[in-house]
């Protein structure tokens, strides 16, 4: 005779397991991609990667195709895997985007958000700044991103957080290039961004917003043609 089974609102939550390998493996492939610590153009082997990480080459390979189908990873028949290089106007594609999300986000924001939401920013301001002063680009980064997220959270549409989380993520691969340039412009614009939230002021803060992310875009735009001329010249030399 069967055992009686459980009914369903008895069972316990279900066992937690460690995440699989290849999953670790993308995570922090993926951290050393955002944060450019293995920059675009990188040639990724898998059998130095899995020997730096202590995994074997399987994992690798499967977190490498994974980064491929998101674009982060190009794979090349016959020559392997490398980091990917966007384009011009992949990035325009992306930073637009950006700026039509978050603008509306701080519009919302500013209607939804209250003196708890706006100390939360401030805190998150408060970091930012402070990275800025150590020149600590990854702090200045994390707060950055931090702090755009939350005011998509704030806007109170669940909706409009998601898809914009979606392109945060891409999106902080280019503040690498462009945190230390932009430096403390960037901050006096957060600080009038988080003033305009606080006060209520939903046009003042889409606006700000709005000039802040197409300044960001623009800024980006220019680094990134400098840091190709470099690879122009030697092209024309040749």
């Amino acid at each position: 005779m069967p055992p009686p089974r459980l009914d369903k609102g008895l069972l316990p939550n279900p066992v937690q397991r460690p995440a699989p390998l290849r999953d670790s493996v993308y995570e922090t492939l993926l951290e050393l991609i955002t944060r450019r610590r293995l920059p675009p153009g990188r040639h990724l082997v898998e059998n130095e990667l899995a020997e730096q990480l202590g995994v074997s080459r399987q994992p690798v390979r499967e977190a490498l195709q994974r980064l491929s189908n998101e674009g982060w990873v190009d794979l090349r028949p016959g020559y392997g895997a490398f980091v990917h290089r966007p384009s011009e106007n992949e990035a325009e594609q992306l930073l637009a985007m950006r700026t039509l999300l978050e603008t509306e986000a701080a519009r919302l924001a500013a209607a939804e958000a209250g003196p708890e939401g706006a100390a939360r920013l401030r805190e998150l301001w408060r970091a930012g700044v402070a990275g800025l002063e150590r020149d600590d680009s990854d702090a200045m980064v994390d707060a950055n991103a931090d702090l755009h997220r939350v005011i998509t959270e704030l806007s109170g549409n669940a909706v409009l957080a998601g898809l914009a989380g979606q392109v945060a993520r891409r999106v902080r691969w280019y503040h690498g290039l462009v945190v230390r340039r932009r430096g403390r412009e960037a901050w006096d614009e957060h600080a009038r961004i988080i003033d305009a939230i606080e006060a209520g002021d939903q046009d003042e803060a889409a606006r700000l917003m709005r000039e802040h992310t197409d300044t960001t875009r623009r800024v980006y735009h220019e680094s990134a043609a400098e840091s190709a001329a470099p690879d122009t010249a030697e092209a024309d030399a040749e």
